[in-house]
């Protein structure tokens, strides 16, 4: 056995540090979301559930698609765990020349997939929504057209993340996106007395354009600013770049299987109608809140500093054990009062952030039902993130892709069943057995076959998760989440969502004085419905003595026991 090497002093960056960028990471996707729910609301109040609606989100999956595909994801597998570890050895020249390298192909290679995308697009939109016809899929391929050329700068704008995260630079790669969100917003507004609703979901398209170089703009000046010696090249001889493009290899079919399966779920969407498309991306919006704040928040600052610890000694696999279990528990905390959340309160959440204008009460009613039907997978899914970081980490990319392949399969054949042959059967079971009231919409018997695609991608999300935790066990020893830890927080959160509930079914926040009710705002009091249930479940966490607690910045001083 190889004895172990002296450690550098980033590989001695100790483990409270990754909190600290975790909460970079969380600040910048916060504000980012925040700007994607005010341009969603601004969305929902203008287009609400219409044809132009559906439409628009449909065509935006396109782009979306190819980013995934090309983007984030595969840079993040194959790009970082390279060039952080080089910046560790303090080979910080040949760093700088792979990332020069490694930028000019992928602009070379998305600029001729744009072209290709621009001249296909009527292929491209009857591949993702078959469902569509008529005015829907002419103004779905309009607006796509316009979109494609966005995939470029989106998938550059990856590629900087890349860069800024392996340097530590993790808030203004997360923040940027709040350029793309702003510029929707200033399309919507400036827009939406002079036009109608189709020609309005033009004017978006055309501001998400604008978006994108924004968003790749500012994240480059930056990279400028670290990286002083980038060059363009495509030197393909440098071994190290052989390596990005070798293990990105497997990602990128992984991404593409990934892909399929939201393409499968979109085209199942499309035939349930219209408003199901976009009722789908209203509950997403909602439901990926969490899975970036406190999933990929947490798996991004890690991703780099498990690149850096990671090797084949007893002691570098010991302490990539404990940063996964810590990491583990640290989104649990914040993601299981999320699932309680999205089942108890949905409503007042869904209302509080899309219900006005064109989006009504029965709206609301039909995204929080979708939404209760993608909590299911909601810890899975931001569990899976994580492991698949530590996989990237040791260099291992075709683990996480042989089970995204079982995910698909499950995905795909379960969608069907639950949208389709089950629907009549989910029907029943929430509106006769349950009690649930029936959104009063058009064709809404058919579009709640969307709700069964989100509960099947949950238990697709479930499997994978379950097979990529075994698959790591047996490579890294001393991964384990505490069943105590977790029976404490899943209390909290079910005792803190069933108070909550009572409060929401007696509607005593509605029963005030009208001058408190003006005094505190009408429109904001679902969300006041929202901010008990939080502080409810920290006065659990607080009395069963939860130690996750002490990692917030209020209640430091407040550090509890395991």
């Amino acid at each position: 056995m190889s004895s172990p090497t002296a450690q550098t002093p980033d590989q001695q960056q100790p483990l409270k540090a990754t909190g600290n960028y975790a909460f970079l990471v969380a600040a910048g996707i916060m504000l980012s979301r925040i700007a994607g729910l005010i341009r969603d609301r601004v969305f929902a109040h203008y287009l609400g559930n219409s044809v132009a609606a559906g439409a628009f989100k449909a065509a935006l999956r396109i782009p979306n698609f190819m980013q995934n595909l090309f983007g984030e994801g595969v840079l993040s597998a194959s790009f970082i765990p390279i060039y952080s570890r080089l910046l560790s050895e303090q080979k910080e020249e040949l760093a700088n020349r792979i990332a020069g390298v490694v930028g000019s192909l992928l602009a070379l290679f998305t600029a001729l997939i744009v072209l290709v995308g621009v001249l296909l697009t009527p292929a491209f939109v009857t591949l993702v929504a078959p469902g569509f016809s008529g005015e829907a899929l002419d103004l779905t391929i309009a607006i796509v057209r316009i979109l494609f050329p966005s995939v470029g700068l989106l998938v550059l704008s990856a590629w900087c993340l890349g860069i800024l995260n392996s340097h530590r630079q993790f808030f203004i790669s997360y923040t940027a996106p709040v350029l793309w969100n702003f510029a929707m917003i200033g399309a919507l507004v400036f827009a939406s007395a002079t036009t109608t609703q189709d020609e309005l979901a033009i004017r978006l398209a055309w501001g998400a354009m604008v978006g994108s170089f924004l968003q790749f703009g500012i994240q480059f000046i930056f990279v400028l600013r670290i990286v002083k010696t980038l060059k363009i090249s495509l030197d393909v001889s440098i071994s190290a770049v052989r390596d990005v493009f070798r293990n990105a290899l497997p990602v990128f079919i992984g991404r593409g299987v990934v892909q399929i399966s939201a393409y499968i779920d979109g085209m199942l969407a499309s035939f349930l109608g219209p408003g199901s498309v976009a009722c789908i991306a209203y509950a997403q919006t909602i439901y990926l809140l969490p899975v970036s704040l406190f999933g990929m928040s947490v798996a991004a600052a890690e991703l780099p500093e498990m690149s850096r610890v990671s090797g084949p000694t007893p002691e570098a696999q010991k302490k990539l054990g404990e940063r996964i279990s810590r990491s583990q528990r640290r989104i649990a905390f914040f993601v299981v009062p999320s699932v309680v959340a999205f089942i108890f309160i949905g409503n007042n959440i869904v209302s509080a952030l899309y219900q006005t204008g064109q989006f009504g009460h029965e709206d609301t009613l039909f995204v929080w039902y979708v939404l209760m039907g993608s909590s299911i997978g909601l810890l899975a899914s931001t569990w899976g993130r994580l492991l698949s970081s530590a996989f990237y980490a040791i260099q291992d990319t075709r683990t996480p892709l042989k089970f995204a392949l079982a995910r698909v399969t499950l995905t795909g054949a379960l969608g069907w069943l639950f949208a389709f042959p089950l629907r009549p059967a989910l029907i029943y079971f929430l509106f006769q057995i349950i009690g649930f009231h029936r959104p009063d919409l058009p064709g809404v018997e058919l579009g709640l076959g969307s709700m069964g695609l989100t509960i099947s991608a949950g238990l697709a999300g479930w499997i994978e998760f379950l097979l990529l935790r075994k698959a790591l066990r047996r490579r890294i020893s001393g991964i384990k989440v505490p069943t105590f830890f977790l029976v404490k927080v899943w209390s909290s959160a079910l005792g803190a969502g069933l108070i909550t509930a009572l409060v929401n079914w007696y509607d005593w926040l509605y029963q005030m004085p009208k001058e408190i009710k003006t005094l505190l705002g009408y429109n904001l009091l679902p969300l006041y419905t929202t901010l008990i249930y939080g502080v409810l479940y920290l006065f659990a966490c607080w009395l069963l003595k939860v130690e996750e607690l002490s990692t917030l910045p209020l209640l430091r001083s407040r550090t509890v026991s395991k």
